[in-house]
């Protein structure tokens, strides 16, 4: 497809009228019957020539921009350039293309005013973090609503200079005054840049991700909560959550929250101290946005689970990376009645048939689970099946989770799952290579 693209600026070059008719007068050829209907590229109206624009990656509309004065013209309406999405990488380390230097300092000095959705996609190198900040410290005359920060393999921007990050996010957070969804993942966002950000767009923020951000305290994120009424989805850390939080998302004043992600993790066993929440708080939550989607994923040790599930919690998307206990999915079954999808990584050697069972039994929304590194007996299986149905959308279990017994073998497994999901099911094998 890309190839096809660039072939269009090409051929489109090779039909401008004025290089056309300059060729035909230093070889002395004439117009022929077929040469008279070749199409005048160069006249075609704004409107068509904007619309192909659109479908043209950056590189092939900058090649077509140098086909006449006209398509030169079309190159920079506003309307191209309210979406961009700048690429910083170091050639050393990464085999992608950086956006060129050129094109940056062009957009800055003439599209800057028109940006309005627009995203840093950064390699590992803090060389490609702090080229973002400085460009980010540069839109001063902007728009935007949407801004995204993506480092795409280790956080780079936590490796900046904090005070060059602040000032640069800082620059954006004060100038946009209508940002409507800032995603700031490991980044050293802090408590004051925050409040710069409600200062200027509490009327406007519905959607702030910001997992990851070690500088952020929970009194940060709840000057958030507390100003942004229109905020309808929320991503960060479990350490951000609070009763606190949960009640200002609750309030009166606030819109209906729809999504709520929270990571629970810990690198150090044994370094970290979970808090409770309190069920008031989270039935305050529900009370106020019963739609929303509450998602968990948990990077826990064994031994850390046990604040969490001992009451009612209306989490429904669950995602274990690390091994978890039977006891603890013996808890989800008990106190988690909204749960939709469930994924475990890993569990042990014990089979979990009950747990699973229990589950199918207390968990009525649920329509999506999925196991890796579990045991779960063919009859424990089977029944876990039967009591959720064609309600299962999606049914992941690898091969090596299900044991044989004297009810099932595992040539039955396969045609009696089918049956009962209404759909041709297969567990999930692992790969050989």
């Amino acid at each position: 497809m890309k190839r096809g693209r660039v072939n269009i600026a090409a051929k489109c070059q090779s039909f401008s009228p004025t290089q056309s008719r300059a060729k035909r007068q230093r070889t002395g050829q004439g117009v022929s019957a077929s040469q008279s209907h070749v199409p005048d590229w160069g006249s075609l109206p704004h409107h068509i020539v904007l619309h192909i624009f659109q479908y043209l990656s950056l590189v092939d509309r900058a090649r077509a921009s140098s086909v006449c004065r006209c398509w030169n013209d079309v190159f920079h309406i506003p309307e191209l350039w309210r979406r961009f999405e700048f690429e910083l990488n170091q050639p050393a380390t990464s085999y992608l293309r950086s956006t060129h230097p050129d094109l940056i300092q062009q957009i800055i000095k003439r599209h800057a005013q028109h940006l309005q959705y627009v995203s840093f996609k950064v390699d590992s190198c803090t060389e490609s973090a702090e080229a973002a900040c400085n460009i980010l410290s540069q839109l001063v005359n902007c728009t935007i609503k949407t801004l995204g920060l993506i480092s795409t393999a280790r956080p780079s921007f936590m490796n900046v200079s904090q005070s060059h990050f602040v000032s640069a996010l800082t620059v954006v957070f004060v100038n946009s005054k209508s940002l409507s969804s800032i995603k700031i993942d490991d980044t050293p966002v802090d408590d004051p840049s925050l409040k710069v950000l409600v200062a200027n767009n509490s009327d406007t923020l519905k959607l702030l991700k910001m997992s990851s951000c070690p500088h952020v305290s929970p009194a940060g994120i709840l000057c958030v909560a507390d100003q942004c009424h229109g905020l309808r989805e929320l991503a960060l850390n479990y350490h951000l959550l609070s009763d606190e939080l949960l009640l200002a998302l609750s309030s009166e004043k606030h819109v209906h929250l729809e999504h709520l992600r929270i990571d629970v993790v810990s690198e150090n066993p044994g370094q970290t101290q979970f808090h409770s929440i309190k069920k008031s708080s989270w039935d305050a939550l529900i009370r106020h946005s019963p739609q929303v989607n509450i998602v968990m994923y948990f990077f826990l040790y064994e031994e850390e689970f046990e604040p969490f599930f001992c009451d009612e919690t209306p989490v429904t998307h669950l995602y274990f990376g690390r091994a978890v206990s039977k006891d603890m999915l013996g808890r989800i079954g008990l106190n988690c009645p909204r749960l939709v999808e469930l994924v475990v990584c890993a569990n042990g050697l014990e089979p979990l048939d009950e747990e699973l069972i229990r589950i199918a039994e207390r968990c009525k929304s649920l329509t999506a689970i999925g196991l890796g590194e579990c045991e779960v007996t063919c009859s424990g299986f089977m029944e876990f099946v039967k009591m959720c149905g064609g309600r299962l959308s999606q049914l992941s279990i690898m091969e090596e989770v299900l044991i044989p017994d004297n009810s099932y073998s595992m040539e039955q497994i396969h045609s009696e799952v089918s049956k009962h999901l209404g759909r041709i099911w297969f567990p999930d094998m692992m790969p050989t290579w």
